[in-house]
């Protein structure tokens, strides 16, 4: 499945537009990264694991993106967006969401 952040695939022709679809997922922090993550607070950088959890997430959001595309037959999913929300304090929630589409003379 071609996965693509524009409203076009190049050289390709869509004939069909089947919908949007959408990934996503809550995921937590560990309370021991959590931990971990509020002393990196004090002297500052990246705090990897936090990195890695969205990661993982956006990973995920992004397969139940592809799995619903599939379910509707598309050959690939255009102008794909991510979001991202805190839904409780130590849980965010990704999406991805994009325009399943059909493409012209795709062979199965």
């Amino acid at each position: 499945m071609k996965l693509v952040n524009i409203d076009y695939i190049p050289g390709e022709e869509i004939t069909e537009a089947l919908g949007i679809v959408k990934g996503q997922v809550v995921q937590s922090k560990n309370i021991g990264r959590d931990f971990m993550a509020g002393m990196k607070t004090i002297v500052g950088g990246e705090i990897a694991s936090y990195t890695e959890m969205i990661a993982d997430a956006r990973k995920i959001a992004t397969k139940r993106m592809v799995d619903e595309a599939k379910n509707l037959g598309a050959d690939a999913i255009i102008n794909i967006r991510y979001g991202s929300s805190t839904v409780m304090s130590g849980a965010a929630e990704i999406i991805a969401y994009g325009t399943a589409v059909k493409l012209k003379n795709k062979k199965k």
